[in-house]
């Protein structure tokens, strides 16, 4: 009886606190119920305070209710340092250091969908274990002008190779409950007059060009959150913008996750609380200035808003909605019990960082067969360049790192080579000797004395006698090269660099450059030199990701995700004049006049100029024969698809992957379109001799072009053609067939 009592007494104990239990914290309930038990329960002073931020990176949630703050953090490739509440001074932690990923334009680079879900996923872990319930990435804005100093945070020149490359990073983030906030929506495509660039573009361009990455960010990625850009679009900026908020982002795309301003993006409070913005962030927004303190009440979503309702002039409708949302986020993260342990700086993540850089790594050229390089007893191998030892995950802006580790590519070619082969550094030129951005130090002292005379000839003199020279060059983290708002100066190396790569190349015949940059950069130097590796930002594992593909144990298979230009002058964006690189304190109006001929959509026109390296080209240590494509059926109904196939054989003596690309064009069309477009890609692993069937569906949605004046997709009927390649410019079959 004793024990009947007790088990009876514990029942109807359990029973009263279960049903007392709130909706809003009953996890048996939708979301959707929860949201709205928690939105009626708040007080219009607590609705405010989730709206915008109480502290440099997080807003405050409900601390009466339970319902807990939402914390962010700048991404795309790595999770940032703690920095004080309301500073951008380091908070002083020992234990925020972190793995840097490769940037997001060597993820592109691979061009494989897996390997930027294991990113995403990777770097959610990272966030998970900080606790951060928001990343500030991916970037997917369009590769524009070689220029932009925050190219190496996106994904290239083509919107559908970035769609692609986004959703997988997308839904392996949120898949251990971390939101990502895809940025920057949108037009953001250049760094100078960021703030006040007021851009004009047709909606044809918009929709097919600067729209679809982010439309499948939202659409086939399920996005949690979006940022708005720092720039003006028709009159208005994009984070708290009528048209791209509301028309296009929420009723077009149905997106139903959290719309965060850029840090210091929102200028107005009315047209916040009706332009579609959700959470307001950021510094120099009126009432706080740098390194102020407890203003945050001053932003625009925050007492004047409480101001304009508490007078009548706004209602609560909008409020409510923004609450709504933000609840949601909080429901999909920092409250989901549910949600994934995180882990940081796991060999696992170093090991995926390894593997994503040498997939990324672009093999740009190699006569001779120089690479991979053959290394035996005794062998000399000259190290020359300041990017072999400068570490870069420290600058470039707000993606700037703390790290646990970061291998240099000299201190990977050491560890690669160093045990049968006499590895030897030369400075060879002086860059950026700083090593400190927001208050993280790289420690290195990089100061030298030497002129640039003498670190030519020191270096040209171990050249002569050296079995392989390897230059580790390129741009770097700093203003006006790969850096958040700075835009570069010029297409051309910085820090006298062609005339030490012109050098070497006198002095040696087995010369390699490898070279580090987010951006394309010019190569007057290219017939001289006869092995050319773009490595990128590869992050903690830059060095052994860059000695892998130089020793041949990673056989290359990137893939450029935009076009080498030969001159600046061959870039749209250049030739019809509306980027100037101007700062400028007015607004100032920039017309897209290139229209949809970004990179190899204009590249393809050109019958006088060629591009230094076409979109899509990357070469491999085997070589890769394609057959003859076929369709399996020569007609398209209205409502059906098309199969193109191809064999694609390893012809050579080693494993390697090849990227089958597949371009379609319209042989006649109402409105002008490209010559061809990227519509399908496939990464093909084939062992010696081995061949593979790649095949590709071809839907309407593959052959429709956006009709401005029916605002809505539109796929004439008449013939297609549809190209197999393996680069833009390397074509290696073609077949046709009709749409009716």
């Amino acid at each position: 009886m004793k024990m009947y009592y007790i088990i009876a007494g514990l029942a109807m104990a359990t029973a009263p606190l279960a049903a007392q239990t709130p909706a809003y914290l009953d996890e048996t309930r939708p979301i959707e119920e929860r949201v709205e038990d928690a939105l009626g329960r708040m007080t219009l002073e607590e609705k405010i305070g989730m709206i915008h931020a109480q502290s440099k990176f997080s807003s405050p949630g409900v601390a009466r209710l339970g319902i807990p703050e939402i914390w962010t953090t700048d991404g795309p490739h790595g999770i940032r340092a703690e920095v004080r509440w309301d500073e951008w001074d380091q908070a002083g932690w020992t234990n925020d250091s972190c793995v840097a990923f490769p940037a997001l334009t060597c993820l592109a680079a691979t061009w494989d969908r897996n390997l930027s879900e294991l990113y995403g996923r990777s770097l959610g872990e990272e966030a998970r274990y900080r606790n951060k319930a928001v990343v500030l990435g991916p970037g997917v804005n369009i590769y524009r002008t070689p220029l932009n100093g925050r190219n190496f945070e996106y994904m290239g020149e083509d919107p559908y190779l970035a769609g692609q490359m986004v959703v997988p990073y997308v839904k392996g983030m949120q898949s251990v409950g971390v939101a990502s906030c895809v940025k920057h929506f949108a037009l953001n495509n250049h760094e100078v007059n960021r703030h006040n660039t007021n851009v004009i573009v047709d909606d044809r361009t918009l929709y097919e060009i600067y729209l679809p990455a982010f439309k499948a960010a939202v659409v086939d990625g399920g996005a949690w959150s979006i940022m708005g850009s720092y720039n003006l679009y028709r009159d208005r900026h994009c984070c708290h913008n009528e048209y791209t908020l509301n028309r296009i982002l929420r009723d077009e795309w149905g997106f139903d996750g959290v719309v965060i301003s850029d840090w210091g993006g929102t200028h107005n409070t009315d047209q916040a609380i009706t332009g579609g913005l959700d959470l307001e962030f950021g510094t120099w927004t009126d009432g706080l200035s740098a390194g102020g303190r407890n203003a945050y009440d001053n932003y625009f979503l925050a007492a004047p808003y409480l101001e304009k309702i508490r007078k009548g002039e706004v209602g609560t409708e909008e409020l409510d909605e923004k609450v709504r949302r933000v609840l949601t986020l909080a429901y999909r993260t920092v409250m989901d019990r549910t949600r994934p342990f995180g882990s940081k700086c796991s060999e696992a993540h170093y090991a995926a960082a390894r593997k994503i850089g040498a997939e990324g790594i672009v093999l740009l050229k190699n006569e001779g067969g120089l690479l991979p390089m053959n290394v035996e007893e005794g062998t000399r191998i000259l190290v020359v360049g300041e990017n072999a030892v400068k570490m870069m995950t420290v600058g470039g802006g707000s993606s700037s790192l703390k790290v646990q580790r970061e291998i240099s590519p000299l201190e990977g070619i050491e560890e690669r080579f160093g045990n049968i082969a006499e590895v030897s550094y030369e400075r060879g030129y002086v860059g950026d000797v700083n090593g400190e951005y927001n208050g993280v130090t790289t420690g290195q002292d990089l100061r030298e004395s030497r002129p640039a005379e003498q670190l030519i000839a020191d270096a040209v003199a171990q050249a002569k006698d050296a079995d392989y020279v390897i230059y580790v060059g390129g741009l770097n983290k700093s203003n006006h090269q790969d850096c958040e708002n700075t835009d570069r100066r010029g297409l051309g190396l910085p820090y006298g660099q062609d005339a030490v790569i012109e050098a070497l190349a006198a002095a040696t015949d087995r010369l390699i450059v490898v070279n580090i940059s987010g951006n394309a950069v010019a190569m007057p130097w290219i017939d001289e030199v006869p092995a050319v590796l773009q490595a990128w930002y590869i992050g903690s594992e830059a060095g052994h990701s860059i000695a892998d593909v130089l020793s041949g144990d990673v056989n290359p298979s990137g893939k450029l995700p935009f076009t080498f230009p030969a001159r600046l002058e061959d870039v749209p964006a250049h030739i019809f004049g509306d980027y100037t690189g101007v700062a400028s304190s007015d607004t100032v109006d920039i017309e897209y006049k290139d229209g949809m001929n970004v990179g190899y959509r204009w590249t393809d026109r050109q019958k006088k100029t060629r591009p230094l390296f076409a979109f899509g080209h990357g070469l491999s240590y085997t070589e890769f024969e394609y057959g003859e494509p076929y369709l399996d059926s020569s007609v398209m109904t209205a409502d059906g698809t098309v199969t193109v196939s191809v064999e694609v054989t390893n012809t050579g003596g080693r494993a390697g992957q090849e990227v089958v690309q597949m371009y379609i064009g319209d042989r006649k069309s109402s409105l002008p379109r490209p010559l061809k477009e990227l519509k399908g890609f496939c990464k093909v692993s084939l062992a010696p001799g081995e061949s593979k069937v790649v095949s590709f569906v071809i839907d309407r949605e593959a052959l429709s072009f956006f009709d401005p004046d029916r605002h809505e997709w539109v796929a004439e009927p008449g013939r297609f053609d549809v190209y197999l390649a393996s680069a833009s410019d390397d074509v290696r079959g073609k077949v046709s067939f009709e749409l009716e």
